[in-house]
């Protein structure tokens, strides 16, 4: 398994981020499979494949370098940056753009672990791979990035409150469950590879959600550490959020729908976010939800964060959830 070994230090000073790029990436990597998760997915392949398979049928050469930067053993380094929250997406690019073709040719070599097919023995490979990141950002990505951002700010408060409640062993051990583990004596396991430990003691580390199915670790060695992951279960999925008819039937779709989502801790902005409701609406639907024990709410910073009471996991369930 691959392990990260950390002190104490350095996970008390780790964050959650958003990042675009990761954000872009893990959609490149969709595109890359072409099967969706959940009908969420699967209506946006079916929106955005056939453009993707063009633009590479018209350059096959990038669709090359595509299918060797994402690899056989691992992702080319530097086709995927670690983006910072102080850098924007036409930064981290422009950080692959800047790769020296020699670098680029190394580390697809890593990717393939094997030899570089001929096709790709060039100086633009750099070039390339900027210009598809680019149109997968442009086209696919940016066009849905403000939902997408909202969904992610929700799942970010979600495992921030987690944390206060439970530790962080348990909000490390939900991240990619089966992948990702905290093991205890500062050892973090980070993917199911069969690689050498590495010592990220000191280096600042990051953890960015993504709402795809998607999954994978980063790093500007010595500095920066990064574990992307996907966002949590219905937050990830507008498709599978469907109301039982029983329950909706009992507090009307909406209001369910509500209290379907606050298994985890969200804010009413995040909740107008991630239903498409209108803000006085969902905050209707707080307040009958409140007044019926169903939720409660608490403040965490700035945020006033609404979650299930138990009361409000026994009607859930008792709808089959």
């Amino acid at each position: 398994m691959g392990l990260w070994q950390l002190n104490a230090d350095t996970l008390a000073r780790s964050r959650f981020v958003l990042s675009s790029f990761a954000e872009t990436f893990a959609a490149l990597k969709l595109l890359h499979t072409g099967a969706g998760a959940h009908p969420g997915e699967q209506v946006w392949l079916r929106d955005h494949l056939p453009g993707y398979r063009g633009l590479l049928a018209a350059d096959p050469v990038s669709g090359a370098l595509v299918r060797a930067a994402l690899g056989r053993a691992w992702i080319a380094d530097f086709f995927c940056p670690t983006q910072t929250d102080q850098e924007s997406f036409a930064e981290t690019v422009g950080r692959v753009r800047a790769t020296p073709p020699a670098a680029a040719r190394a580390h697809l070599r890593v990717s393939l672990a094997g030899p570089l097919p001929a096709a790709l023995d060039r100086d633009d490979l750099p070039e390339r791979a900027a210009r598809v990141l680019e149109y997968v950002w442009e086209e696919t990505v940016r066009p849905y990035w403000a939902r997408r951002r909202r969904v992610l700010e929700a799942d970010v408060v979600a495992r921030t409150a987690q944390v206060s409640q439970g530790g962080w062993a348990a909000v490390l051990d939900a991240l990619q469950p089966g992948r990702t583990r905290w093991l205890g004596e500062n050892r973090l396991q980070i993917n199911l590879h069969e690689n050498p430990p590495r010592e990220v003691s000191g280096a600042e580390l990051l953890f960015m959600p993504v709402t795809s199915k998607a999954g994978w670790v980063s790093w500007e060695e010595p500095d920066l550490y990064a574990i992307v992951y996907p966002c949590a279960g219905a937050l990830a999925d507008p498709g599978g959020r469907a109301v039982p008819t029983g329950l909706g039937t009992l507090l009307g779709a909406s209001r369910a729908e509500v209290l379907m989502l606050l298994g985890s801790p969200m804010s009413t902005s995040q909740l107008t976010g991630v239903t498409g409701q209108a803000l006085g609406s969902v905050g209707r639907h707080l307040r009958v939800l409140l007044d019926a024990g169903l939720v409660e709410r608490r403040r965490a910073g700035r945020s006033v964060l609404y979650s299930r009471t138990a009361a409000g996991e026994v009607v859930v369930k008792a709808a089959g959830l």
